[in-house]
């Protein structure tokens, strides 16, 4: 009898697509908003008065893998980032699709990025990260950047910067800007 069940042992050796595991999500969500906020001081449980809303984040469709051993969250159908200053002032941030590495507190925007700040300042580029941990954001991509305070439009490659724009690093830069005299 166990030589019978031995025989029928599968001897199959998979490989390429059929050898990779499938990847299910432990969540799915339709019409996602979460609103991100943060108090002075700690709050009790009934308290609501001091706390702010910093951010809202709005999108059709996301999927969590946060079961997975690289955890990750998904964004397939695009993002939107609604963020508030210290002066309750709107900057937004929208994307084609987004991924939040849980681990590494690293934020992958990809396809039509574009961050619209409260000035009127404007950026876009194909592709940019954002470092939650040092508040740092960073691309490779081409990119641009129009200031409609100066009427300056700049292009380049490669740029990172702090979260206010207070701190902006162009690596390599192209095309027409002015420059204001003191």
């Amino acid at each position: 009898m166990a030589l019978l069940f031995w025989s029928c042992k599968d001897q199959y050796e998979r490989v390429g697509e059929e050898a990779i595991k499938p990847v299910f999500p432990q969540g799915v969500a339709e019409n996602f908003k979460l609103l991100y906020t943060e108090t002075p001081e700690e709050m009790g449980t009934e308290d609501e008065s001091n706390s702010k809303v910093i951010a809202i984040l709005t999108s059709p469709y996301y999927e969590d893998f946060d079961n997975q051993s690289f955890r990750y969250k998904t964004f397939p159908k695009g993002i939107q980032v609604d963020f508030f200053d210290e002066k309750n002032q709107k900057s937004v941030i929208t994307a084609d699709y987004a991924i939040v590495y849980s681990q590494t507190n690293l934020i992958d925007l990809q396809g039509n990025v574009v961050i619209l700040a409260h000035d009127g300042k404007k950026l876009e580029t194909p592709q940019l990260y954002f470092d939650r941990a040092n508040n740092w954001i960073f691309t490779e991509e081409t990119f641009t950047y129009t200031n409609p305070s100066d009427g300056t439009i700049m292009d380049g490659e490669g740029m990172d910067f702090n979260r206010d724009f207070s701190f902006f690093n162009a690596h390599k830069t192209y095309g027409l800007m002015t420059i204001k005299e003191d």
